[in-house]
């Protein structure tokens, strides 16, 4: 081995193993020395491709020892450093089930077994499979054991004795990247098998030797305690995304894996990372960080995001105190202490959540300081590590991808001192992607065969592949049928609906291109009215988070609701730090909400968390639609959704969730798609929609010289800060009033329906977006309005104009204006 500090200082060496470890020092009275691997991902920020190709030739050399055994095996990975590891191992021979021990003690998870790992840090290890019967296959079945160092092979006995006494098995494997047991090791490894009358074999990437001087421990242990937590000049920015995950997959191991599980986790590690892919830019140096146990599904993570360009390492925090010491040839150069994420915060400490939560980038670094506390200010059993974060020795400041389940996002996540504390601290812009923890009692449910949800034929459609808004910020739960010609005439259009040889789903009108003058006119609207459409995002932000979910799943109704949803998203994370999900559904009325999406996000969310939005309600057809369509869902063994329609503006009085109930002029509402992400209406159609198919709808990339959909949200959202304190104002007040939806406005839609004498309510299209609507994208036959010349109905006459339609005052209008569709086209 290289000589280095602990060589030189102690007179410690190790050989045999020198491309697959360094030699570190523990803070652990048990044992004196760390034998820091280059290839796992532990303690060293490790390209993901070395860490899955160590594990790959561990894999082979299994393989090797068991041959065609190995598609029959148990995996079992050692908690808490080859969690991962076991899993590439049991991966890559195929094996048919995979677990790894643990050191949480999840709710609702029975504990089938447990071993002791006596020179640990933590030192009892959990089995905490599904059912029982996981390990319970037959004897002759071999059983995998992975850990990423061999140090006397007592552990790896005590596990198979624990294993043995469940369901005994004729063979068990032990794999390791080195093994460091000497004579006197093996020969008790061979007696304990003996003793068990079983067959116990070894393999390793390399055998290796160490010899440690007398007195080690004491002279390490006498140290003096290592500088944790450095600090930079400037303070990084903190963001928490949420991910969707399936819950018939595993996250991970930890209540057993099976070989059908591959496919489906690959398939969720994708969703999960196109979600992210405008987070990195492609020369960005991105250190993805799993949280302890959480190993292979952030190491995929990590190893997608190299895919596309990012220089991505990967690594995790560990339970274990070292020291750290920043000198050449050392591998533990800097290091960081923080709680435990799960262990509770002293509620003297509690206050200290919001500083994460609440501050602006610029304020953060003057308001939200690391306090200087001690790790020993809290016992050590709560104390977690994370180390280097950057390659040692190197001065770069990568960016954080920091991969956790939800009972690691809690308030000691966020606190002074907590994780993410000290890594902003240092630097580093922290990403946080918490993903839903594997509920054990729910993956066992959904294991039986007619418990599974079907998965929908395609997957999330995102930007750039399909519509302009960038990829985090909203997954299109549509099918893509872009290639179809789907347009007809909109008159021959408006007959067959009238006719009712045709649903208007079933077909797209011609998009409608306005002029110049109506673009610059737009142009100007958006101008003037950037600051109240701002105060209605922050007014009905600020409801859905204080009345329906602190951490909200967002599912815009395509397209309309689409860039609504989008900025009340974009309003969370300014203000949180926070990006909620954020899907786009179809409704169609008459035919309900697409109930494969809702099986999608139900599989995948809390379905308490789903908020609907829309942009605004006009008699409430669709809030109608949607609590029947929701109605059908749940009565067919569908999970159940809240149907309350979060809106920016309620004229009709339909829901409780909005930003203003005016009748005011939203400007999304004056063009079709090139204000929507360039992408059509909605399409329900039997010949193009099968079983498993999201509702279908197309994106119009000739239009991309004409978009601007992301204009429309910049100006919106530049113009938060100023409305923060009187939208937050205005939330409260709200909350105090008494909203309970009153339909007026359906009762003022009928009385326009009996005045006109249309034969169905359906004609009658009330308040500003839905009149534009009408003029854009249907036959129109006269336009109301309540004042002549409003302001805000400037573009609506101006559409009119160009399309021939007269426009009528009406002072006793419910609505400052109604569209009428021609009947009997």
């Amino acid at each position: 081995m290289t000589p280095s500090w602990v060589t030189d200082a102690f007179d410690a060496h190790v050989s045999g193993v020198d491309d697959l470890v360094e030699l570190g020092l523990r803070r652990n009275p048990k044992r004196a020395h760390l034998l820091v691997s280059t290839v796992l991902g532990k303690h060293i920020p490790t390209p993901p491709s070395r860490v899955r190709g160590a594990a790959n030739d561990l894999g082979d050399a299994v393989t090797g020892i068991l041959g065609d055994e190995t598609s029959t095996a148990t995996v079992l990975g050692f908690a808490e450093t080859a969690t991962g590891l076991g899993h590439c191992v049991a991966e890559r021979i195929g094996a048919a089930r995979y677990l790894h021990s643990t050191r949480r003690a999840v709710d609702g998870a029975a504990v089938h077994g447990s071993f002791e790992e006596g020179h640990s840090h933590a030192t009892t290890h959990l089995l905490q499979p599904t059912d029982a019967d996981f390990l319970d296959t037959d004897p002759s079945v071999p059983v995998v054991l992975v850990d990423d160092e061999i140090s006397t092979g007592r552990t790896a006995v005590e596990a198979i004795e624990a294993l043995h006494g469940l369901h005994p098995h004729q063979r068990y494997l032990v794999a390791s990247l080195v093994d460091m047991r000497d004579d006197g090791h093996r020969a008790e490894c061979d007696a304990a098998a003996t003793r068990l009358g079983v067959t116990i074999d070894f393999t390793a990437l390399a055998d290796g030797a160490i010899r440690l001087p007398d007195g080690m421990t004491e002279r390490v242990v006498a140290l003096d305690a290592p500088d944790l937590n450095p600090t930079a000049p400037t303070r990084g920015d903190v963001t928490f995304f949420t991910a969707g995950w399936p819950a018939a997959v595993p996250d991970g191991g930890r209540h057993g894996f099976l070989a059908a599980d591959t496919a489906p986790f690959h398939r969720a590690v994708d969703d999960v990372v196109a979600g992210l892919s405008d987070v990195f830019a492609a020369d960005d140096q991105v250190t993805v960080v799993g949280h302890e146990e959480l190993m292979y599904l952030p190491l995929c993570i990590a190893e997608r995001l190299g895919s596309h360009g990012v220089d991505t390492r990967f690594q995790t925090t560990s339970r274990s105190p070292a020291h750290v010491r920043d000198q050449d040839g050392y591998p533990l150069r800097r290091g960081f202490a923080f709680p435990a994420p799960e262990t509770p915060l002293d509620p003297s400490h509690t206050s200290s959540e919001s500083n994460l939560h609440n501050c602006s980038p610029s304020t953060h670094a003057s308001h939200c300081s690391l306090s200087e506390r001690s790790e020993s200010k809290r016992p050590a059993a709560d104390i977690r590590y994370l180390y280097n974060v950057a390659e040692p020795g190197s001065d770069d400041i990568p960016s954080v991808l920091l991969v956790i389940d939800d009972p690691a996002d809690t308030a000691a996540l966020r606190a002074d001192g907590g994780l993410l504390d000290v890594l902003s601290a240092a630097g580093h812009r922290v990403v946080v992607l918490t993903v839903p923890a594997t509920d054990p009692a729910r993956l066992s449910r959904s294991r039986t065969a007619d418990a599974r949800r079907i998965e929908p034929t395609g997957g999330p459609l995102r930007a750039p592949d399909f519509g302009s808004y960038s990829p985090s910020e909203v997954a299109w739960l549509l099918k893509d049928l872009s290639e179809y010609s789907l347009e007809g005439d909109v008159a021959e259009r408006e007959r067959r609906i009238q006719a009712g040889v045709a649903h208007y789903a079933e077909s797209l009108p011609v998009e409608f291109q306005p002029g110049a003058a109506y673009l610059e006119l737009f142009d100007a609207t958006l101008t003037s009215s950037a600051r109240r459409l701002a105060l209605a995002v922050g007014t009905v932000a600020e409801l859905i988070l204080a009345e329906r979910s602190s951490s909200p799943t967002l599912v815009s109704l395509a397209r309309a609701g689409t860039p609504v949803g989008t900025l009340i998203a974009r309003w969370i994370r300014a203000t949180r730090r926070s990006q909620p999900a954020h899907y786009s559904v179809s409704i169609v009325r008459g035919r309900g909400i697409d109930a494969v999406a809702l099986d999608y996000i139900a599989e995948r969310h809390d379905p308490a968390s789903v908020v609907f939005v829309d942009g605004w309600t006009g008699k409430g057809a669709i809030a109608k639609e949607l609590t029947a369509a929701l109605r059908v869902y749940e009565d067919g063994g569908g999970a159940h959704f809240d149907d309350e329609l979060a809106v920016l503006a309620d004229p009709g009085s339909c829901t409780r969730l909005y930003g203003t109930r005016d009748d005011f002029l939203i400007a999304s509402a004056c063009l079709n798609s090139t204000v929507s992400g360039l992408v059509s209406r909605t399409v329900l159609n039997d010949d193009l929609i099968g079983p498993g198919d999201f509702h279908g709808a197309k994106f119009y990339r000739d239009l991309m010289p004409h978009d601007v959909s992301n204009r429309f949200l910049d100006a919106v959202t530049a113009e938060f800060d100023a409305v923060l304190d009187q939208a937050r104002a205005d939330a409260a007040a709200l909350r105090g009033t008494d909203r309970t939806p009153t339909w007026e406005g359906w009762s003022s839609v009928e009385e326009m329906q009996r005045r006109y004498g249309l034969s169905s309510i359906n004609f009658v299209k009330p308040g500003i977006g839905e009149t534009t609507r009408v003029l854009l994208r249907r036959v129109p036959w006269r336009i109301l309005v309540r004042d002549a010349d409003l302001p805000d109905h400037q573009h609506i006459r101006l559409l009119a104009a160009e399309r021939g339609v007269p426009v009528d005052v009406v002072p006793d209008l419910a609505y400052s204006c109604v569209g009428l569709i021609k009947e009997s086209v």
